[in-house]
């Protein structure tokens, strides 16, 4: 009965233990996810390169706007904090924030840079000599586009030209800080 009294309080205790160690590393896990929305420059200063995309922050509305305006000339107005917080996303490169803007056939997500593409390949087998198999095939974010030759995908060319971190160059651009 005493070997039982001492496993059970053993127990007790290692999993009292468990217990406080699992809160203080999610507090401090918390803590560090929240940080870099608070102040995502000084993180992207810190670590440079940080493939994360991370998603919209308010406390980055004003530079998100103006990174905006930079990549659609183009747009007859600012976006609504509404439209910024399901498209706008960052992450950290060169100690820069840099911003993305989801919509139809812009990734923000890295590039897929495989040559064969099993979407493009299904496709052409159904398909005759010279199609293009569509993003839909593919994916919107595959490097290559495809054409099809005798039932196989062949690779025409490329979609996007690629940063040195493999995310599309043209769709991301710098959060200017202030």
């Amino acid at each position: 009965m005493t070997v039982f009294r001492l496993s059970t309080l053993g127990f007790i205790a290692l999993s009292t233990f468990a217990l406080l160690a699992f809160a203080a590393g999610t507090a401090a896990s918390a803590t560090a996810e929240a940080a870099p929305a608070e102040d995502l420059h000084k993180l992207c200063r810190q670590v440079k390169n940080d493939d994360t995309v991370r998603p919209y922050s308010h406390a980055l509305y004003a530079g998100t706007v103006k990174a905006f305006k930079k990549l659609f000339p183009d747009a007859k107005s600012a976006p609504e904090e509404s439209q910024l917080q399901t498209e706008a996303n960052y992450r950290c490169m060169n100690g820069k924030v840099l911003t993305c803007f989801i919509g139809a056939n812009l990734p923000c997500a890295k590039i897929n840079a495989e040559r064969n593409n099993p979407g493009a390949s299904d496709y052409c087998k159904t398909a005759k000599n010279g199609d293009t198999p569509p993003m839909a095939a593919t994916g919107h974010d595959a490097l290559y586009a495809y054409t099809c030759r005798d039932g196989k995908a062949v690779v025409s060319g490329t979609v996007w030209a690629l940063d040195k971190r493999g995310f599309a160059t043209k769709l991301w651009t710098e959060v200017p800080q202030r």
